[in-house]
């Protein structure tokens, strides 16, 4: 036994040792043990241990394999919007007023830095994913482009936790 590693951790590298995911069917193998984990309900701290390798690659896996599409700013609030099943009035408390909400969400308006800090806290996500690249804020005289107020190197340290 190595020292620090208790039995039962060994047991499950045993059992199923982890290897970097190369195939569909070495990471179906992977996602049906991690399945098996988390439906045992409560784990000890070396199935947590064990579990959270698995999840590391299988996030390695998908990353390399299935990256997601970088939503940023507006896009961002959207998805967060239909993942949180939440109606523009339920963001009243961030804009102030519907029709800001309203006008933001469809381009009329930019998101504003008091509006990217209280989405920011909102959904307890790093602030840079509320700033977008240029990108084109539709006006009532035409198209102009908003350009990135600043940018914020906790991006990937939230999503990849």
């Amino acid at each position: 036994m190595i020292p620090g590693i208790d039995e039962t951790y060994t047991n499950l590298l045993q059992a199923f040792p982890p290897r970097p995911i190369k195939t569909e069917a070495a990471y179906a193998a992977v996602q049906a043990r991690v399945d098996a984990l988390v439906g045992k309900g409560e784990l000890t701290a070396d199935e947590a241990d064990y579990l959270s390798l698995l999840g590391m690659l299988i996030e390695r896996y998908e990353a390399d394999h299935d990256p997601m599409p970088e939503l940023r700013g507006v896009a961002m609030v959207k998805a967060l919007m239909v993942e949180g099943d939440l109606r523009q009035r339920d963001l009243v408390p961030i804009f102030k007023t519907e029709s800001i909400a309203s006008a933001v969400l469809n381009g009329h308006r930019q998101l504003t830095v008091a509006h990217i800090d209280r989405l920011a806290r909102f959904f307890d996500l790093p602030h840079a994913l509320f700033f977008g690249d240029a990108r084109p804020v539709v006006r009532r005289t035409g198209v102009k482009y908003a350009a990135a107020a600043a940018h914020n190197h906790l991006l990937h340290d939230k999503l990849n936790p």
